[in-house]
């Protein structure tokens, strides 16, 4: 029987599709009332895979834009009562519900300082718009599944969206239009996971390492894998990981690298053969083709993925593995335990 969760997976390119077909208007909006207000740092408030997200924000709005980004500390909001002044800044909330008591809280409170606030949110009705200035939903539909997989990639597209609608760059508006294909290339790796998950099933923990763009993908990796496999997951900067964490990789380790081509191939390229030496047995995710042959564990994405956008592509894998070392496992991914679909933190 085919769990929620992998329908939802396999949903992802005619989301994606639908949010380019019917949400671009709306986002060039919204671009335009973005540069009117010039806001000199961007504030996220975010839980989870929303979280992750954000993180994917914060790089592309830094890298495009030239705009600070931060994320949030809702506890400052929310416990502390203390939050810091955001006047000049604009304030992002996403979620996929809208619900959490500390996004809101954040979003609250910018509202009462007067600062511009966009809600990028699933559910239109969810308490998160009476917050938000402005509104980009996702228009996915309902997402049954309590890990979340098509609304983190419709977050990532709406992110990239509206970046680029900022930027009003037609280059980077262009390279929006191919992904609903690309994710559904992405989603032919589904057997060979099967089999890699089949061989690294009796791990308990595993790494996840990733280089600029991609550091959010390595979160939401390891956020899928530790929800429905159980392992312990940890994800890394490449960089990062240099500073410490490589004591773990011992021979048969498991370890996921995230490379696809672009600026920080040569880097993650760099890592891959110093594990590999260690004796790393390595999973890896990229479109240089020449990686596999040496490389048995060998993932491929689409040639033409921009790197900007290879978080968008990359994660697919990721929820294919968490999918099948959770299968593998013998659990359930449709009923991970101790966690319910919306979660309520203050």
């Amino acid at each position: 029987m085919v769990s929620q969760f992998e329908k939802e997976i396999y949903e992802q390119p005619a989301v994606l599709a639908n949010f380019l077909d019917k949400n671009l208007n709306n986002v060039k909006a919204i671009a335009s009332i973005m540069r009117k207000y010039d806001p000199k740092f961007v504030l996220i408030a975010a839980r989870g895979t929303s979280d992750n997200a954000a993180i994917y924000a914060k790089y592309l709005i830094s890298a495009f834009l030239q705009i600070p980004v931060g994320l949030a500390i809702p506890s400052l909001y929310t416990i502390f009562k203390q939050p810091p002044l955001m006047r000049n800044g604009l304030v992002i909330g996403i979620s996929q519900s809208g619900e959490s008591p500390d996004v809101l809280a954040v979003m609250e409170e910018a509202r009462k300082q007067s600062c511009p606030t966009l809600g990028i949110v699933n559910r239109i009705d969810s308490p998160l718009v009476q917050f938000s200035d402005m509104i980009l939903p996702l228009n996915c539909g309902e997402e049954k599944a309590v890990a979340a997989s098509k609304t983190h990639t419709a977050q990532l597209l709406a992110i990239a969206s509206l970046t680029a609608m900022w930027r009003t760059d037609s280059q980077l508006i262009n390279n929006l239009s191919p992904l609903p294909d690309t994710i559904n290339d992405a989603l032919k790796t589904h057997q060979r996971i099967k089999e890699i998950a089949e061989e690294i099933k009796t791990h308990d923990r595993i790494l996840i390492v990733g280089r600029g763009f991609t550091y959010c993908t390595t979160h939401e990796i390891a956020l899928k894998i530790k929800e429905l496999a159980y392992i312990s997951a940890d994800p890394y900067s490449a960089a990062d990981f240099k500073h410490g964490p490589i004591a773990l990789v011992e021979e048969g380790f498991p370890l996921v690298a995230i490379a696809p081509e672009g600026k920080a191939f040569e880097t993650m390229h760099a890592l891959i053969n110093e594990v590999k030496q260690i004796g790393a047995e390595t999973i890896i995710i990229s479109n240089r083709l020449s990686l596999a042959q040496e490389n048995p564990r060998f993932l491929p994405i689409p040639l033409d993925v921009p790197e900007w956008l290879s978080p968008i592509v990359t994660v697919v894998p990721g929820q294919l593995l968490a999918l099948s070392l959770t299968v593998a496992r013998g659990n359930d991914p449709d009923k991970p335990r101790s966690l319910k679909k919306v979660t309520h933190t203050y």
